[in-house]
């Protein structure tokens, strides 16, 4: 009830601006302005409201589930989930920094990571509106695409086929940023087409349907309709000779932590993996949170050959298990774009050193690396994104423990990621389905190029 009543106190429309956003340097600056267009990606922010330092560890934040937190400041902890600072130094990073974005992606999940007797609908509901006005005051004409995580219903991941409370709520809350007739799918199933430009058309899809935790969907083949929905509006945008952007919060493919395990239910990936390849020739990018970890994916046709390049992109959220090894620095990122053909050229990503921020008691937001700088390639097309994958085979890569370091967004990077942990990475970047990674799981196994002697 503690939460409920402070979410509850959260819900109205929020005026406060942080004043102490660090200054984002000339040059950065003047890049920014050079480049083509852009738009931000903003992903599971996770507020937690009970969040304050405390001389008692384990009263910190709920989302710690009564675990000590160490070395909790003002922008949070890494056994925690968001303090409300720490997402108001994020929206301020991104309103200073040079060049606007045109737009802004926005993929899911904003309530706390705590137990469900400590949240409700209506408390979700609070969070979902705090947070949607929190964002159109940092960013008032801003056109913003939001789609649906796991952590935004209540109970958490039990989203359903058809509409309700939630479903109903969100509409109304983002209808200023979407069209009528984005409005009535998002009402009816979670998930939304919009055109965002002439020849650009932005889908959201609700993945959730898809996750293995969700039960009021698991017995559904197309749950909400939604994979003729998708089928339907691609072929519409290929007679159109529109390019899409797909997002949503549950990803595609293979997690590049737990071996052998999809993000959604396997079935599920199979058939989304297939449409993908399908109108590959009309999708220009994917763009998912949820993992709340840095990666990237590369969709291969059935012959091998790069189509999609996909992208994952890390949290706000620094939480972490007690038992996990490593968590994320906080985190938002840029992308840049053709404004013609809407080709992705490259990645702006964004951090803050948690640990730094803390001490100083200052955000200093600072860009972590620029894709195409720190990888050494023309741009992040799919056929770029392959070579890339392919390097990360080698022995003793460095290019893979530099990934490894941006996985976890330069939280650690003494920590490296070998053997078997190596194989899980590497596999899942460039196989999405099952037989494909099968096969490339199996050969690392083996001591194949992708694991073995030390790495």
């Amino acid at each position: 009830m503690e939460l409920l009543l402070l979410l509850l106190c959260l819900a109205g429309p929020l005026f406060h601006q942080l004043a102490c956003a660090a200054p984002v340097k000339g040059s950065i600056r003047e890049r920014h302005l050079q480049g083509g267009s852009a738009f931000w990606h903003l992903s599971d922010l996770h507020l937690d409201p009970t969040y304050h330092v405390t001389k008692d560890p384990t009263k910190v934040c709920f989302s710690s589930k009564g675990f000590p937190v160490t070395d909790p400041g003002i922008f949070g902890a890494f056994l925690c989930d968001s303090p409300y600072q720490l997402i108001l130094s994020a929206l301020s990073h991104m309103k200073h920094v040079g060049q606007q974005p045109e737009f802004m992606i926005w993929t899911g999940d904003s309530p706390p990571h705590v137990p469900p007797g400590e949240l409700s609908t209506e408390a979700v509901i609070s969070v979902l509106t705090n947070m949607t006005h929190t964002i159109r005051q940092y960013f008032p004409e801003l056109p913003v695409y939001p789609a649906l995580g796991n952590h935004d219903y209540w109970p958490q991941d039990q989203l359903p086929a058809k509409t309700n409370a939630i479903y109903q709520a969100v509409a109304k809350l983002w209808a200023p940023w979407l069209s009528p007739e984005a409005v009535a799918t998002l009402l009816q199933g979670g998930f939304y087409s919009q055109l965002i430009k002439p020849g650009l058309r932005l889908v959201s899809l609700n993945t959730i349907l898809y996750y293995p935790p969700n039960k009021v969907a698991e017995n559904l083949t197309d749950p909400a309709g939604q994979f003729k929905w998708l089928q339907d509006t691609l072929e519409l945008s290929r007679k159109s000779n529109e390019k899409v952007y797909v997002i949503a919060h549950v990803p595609i493919g293979f997690l590049p932590y737990a071996k052998n395990t999809t993000a959604m239910r396997e079935q599920h990936n199979e058939k989304l993996v297939d449409i993908f390849r399908s109108y590959s020739d009309v999708i220009q990018g994917q763009f998912y949170g949820h993992t709340h970890r840095d990666s990237i994916m590369v969709l291969l046709d059935r012959q091998g050959n790069p189509v999609n390049s996909v992208f994952v992109a890390p949290a706000v959220t620094p939480i972490k298990s007690v038992l996990e090894p490593y968590s994320n620095n906080p985190s938002v990122r840029m992308y840049l774009y053709d404004p013609q053909g809407y080709g992705l050229q490259d990645i702006w990503q964004y951090y803050l050193n948690l640990t730094e921020a803390n001490k100083k008691e200052v955000p200093e937001w600072s860009l972590e690396y620029v894709m195409t700088e720190a990888y050494g390639i023309k741009d992040i097309q799919p056929q770029s994104l392959h070579e890339l994958a392919l390097t990360f085979e080698a022995p003793q890569s460095k290019t893979f423990q530099k990934y490894f370091t941006h996985f976890m967004v330069s939280y650690d990077d003494s920590i490296t990621c070998e053997d078997d942990c190596k194989t899980v990475q590497v596999c899942s970047v460039r196989f999405l389905d099952r037989e494909s990674y099968s096969q490339c799981i199996k050969k690392g196994s083996a001591g194949g190029p992708y694991s073995g002697a030390k790495y």
